[in-house]
């Protein structure tokens, strides 16, 4: 396969190669805000990017022309341009006329290690999840942003005053052997909320999980990823406290299930209900419609933070209220 050309025949550069100009770049404080939240949360739309610097720019169109200058120029003070686009978004359905995602180049990198604020983010797995993380968890911090009464506090702050990783084992049985394993729970994603009242500071802190329905609600084989699984695992680790001593947290922890498909987050509400003899207080659940089969970059969702969240046993629950 050929690589794309450069320009298309009009002259336009290519949405999916970089073609510089030679037009001299340097990162601005804009920029490191761009890099920053990139860092943080992973690839985003631009949408989001706009979002977050929504007070500092007077022009959206020029601001998504220097989206393009970021990705395009290599001309700059680091490692050649700042911004990649990643090519998974490119593998579906009419994507020039999708908004397009951003991630860190290595320019990005260096700009925010001169800058004093590079923060250390591992991120594995495949990348439409990681993708759908990032979305997950930086529309909640958009929605903080809009509020005067909600901070966000996210996963790099919690986990560097903790000097921790997201890794933490947790000891679940079996139900058909008997037998006792050690698993370690690896949430997607972890953040706080700080709520800011009368009576002072409060806190609560979330675990992530964001299914895109790529593994089994139940599996006969206890060794693979299930929902079940999660279930047992997130029992262990909320209900015996072990966040506390993994992450030094006093303020409860709830646990946030995104999936993709309406139908999907009702089964997980259905097994959360038969697993537990009583009501669950920490499992939620919210349905994001735009992560389903066919790639659309989305834009950010306040209603995670403003709307309610399903619970077991019928009830909801609304993070963005104390």
């Amino acid at each position: 396969m050929q690589p794309p050309c450069s320009h298309d025949r009009i002259g336009r550069r290519s949405r999916m190669s970089q073609s510089s100009s030679g037009k001299r770049v340097y990162a601005t404080e804009r920029d490191l805000l761009w890099f920053a939240k990139l860092a943080e949360h992973g690839p985003l739309p631009s949408s989001f990017l706009l979002a977050y610097s929504s007070t500092s720019h007077n022009s959206e169109k020029r601001a998504q022309e220097r989206l393009t200058d970021l990705f395009h120029e290599a001309n700059t003070s680091h490692s050649g341009p700042y911004l990649t686009r990643p090519p998974q978004q490119f593998r579906t359905i009419d994507s020039r006329y999708n908004q397009l995602v951003y991630d860190l180049a290595p320019g990005a990198v260096e700009a925010l290690d001169d800058a004093g604020t590079l923060i250390k983010s591992a991120r594995s797995g495949p990348w439409l999840h990681n993708f759908m993380i990032g979305c997950i968890t930086a529309s909640i911090e958009l929605a903080c942003i809009m509020r005067e009464d909600l901070s966000y506090i996210p996963q790099s702050k919690i986990l560097a005053r903790a000097d921790a990783a997201l890794r933490w084992p947790t000891k679940i049985t079996d139900p058909k052997s008997g037998a006792t394993y050690t698993k370690d729970l690896i949430s997607d994603a972890i953040f706080g909320l700080e709520y800011l009242t009368g009576q002072g500071a409060k806190f609560r802190f979330f675990a992530v999980e964001a299914d895109r329905a790529t593994e089994p609600a139940t599996s006969t084989n206890f060794n693979r990823k299930s929902f079940d699984r999660h279930l047992r695992q997130y029992r262990e680790y909320v209900e015996r406290r072990l966040y506390s001593e993994h992450l030094g947290l006093s303020a409860p922890l709830l646990v946030l299930n995104v999936t993709s498909d309406l139908n999907r987050m009702r089964k997980m509400v259905r097994l959360t209900d038969e697993f537990f003899s009583g009501a669950c207080n920490y499992q939620l659940f919210q349905c994001w419609k735009d992560f389903g089969p066919i790639f659309i970059p989305p834009k950010p969702f306040s209603g995670l933070l403003e709307e309610e969240w399903q619970l077991s046993r019928r009830g909801s629950f609304n993070i963005g209220l104390l």
